[in-house]
């Protein structure tokens, strides 16, 4: 499986970028701020990647950063979710706005993606909240012993969707300081707020 490519950037066209490693030019699709971010990109650049296999096609997927590729193989897990609509999804919505949706249980934001209809929007909140809980509950034995839980549960589950560990701390404290403690999903939630502004 090929997870990583370092190389130059030939071309870019609507929907994937070609890059040329060691003389091998690989087309790799792309989401659309990921194909903006790299357009104007001199030197060499490394893209995280995901290869789907089909029949009649291999087709290799590529993301900039670590936290796309972490969503779109969450996205792919859902029914009836293939790698053109996880895509397609990653394109029109940032990856905290989409999160917060998810959790917040919010389909009027999540229909407003082209794609997604309303059972679209139920499936991919029931099956994304209930993976991203047990993803979460993955880290929290990386946690020192003797943190507060609270803290704890909220840093785990904006890790599970791919944030940096010291960004979520940062972005968590920041929330407990303000007072704001709605229990996890309140917290989680104003934390995706401060992440978004960033």
């Amino acid at each position: 499986m090929i997870s990583r490519l370092s190389g130059q950037v030939v071309s870019t066209r609507e929907g994937s970028v070609i890059i040329d490693v060691n003389g091998v030019g690989f087309d790799i699709r792309m989401t659309s701020p990921d194909l903006r971010e790299i357009a104007g990109t001199a030197g060499m650049v490394r893209v995280h990647t995901f290869l789907a296999v089909r029949e009649d096609e291999l087709v290799l997927y590529g993301f900039l950063h670590q936290t796309g590729l972490e969503m779109f193989r969450m996205l792919i897990s859902v029914t009836r979710v293939g790698p053109a609509l996880a895509l397609s999804i990653l394109s029109q919505i940032s990856i905290p706005e989409f999160a917060a949706a998810i959790l917040d249980e919010d389909e009027k934001v999540l229909t407003r993606i082209s794609g997604i209809g309303q059972k679209n929007a139920k499936r991919l909140i029931l099956e994304l909240r209930d993976k991203l809980k047990k993803k979460a509950a993955e880290f929290e034995g990386a946690a020192p012993a003797g943190i507060d839980p609270l803290r704890r549960d909220a840093v785990s589950a904006l890790v599970a969707l791919g944030f940096g560990e010291r960004e979520s701390r940062a972005a968590v404290d920041q929330v407990l300081s303000a007072g704001k403690t709605d229990g996890v999903a309140g917290v989680i939630k104003a934390a995706l707020a401060g992440l978004r502004e960033h």
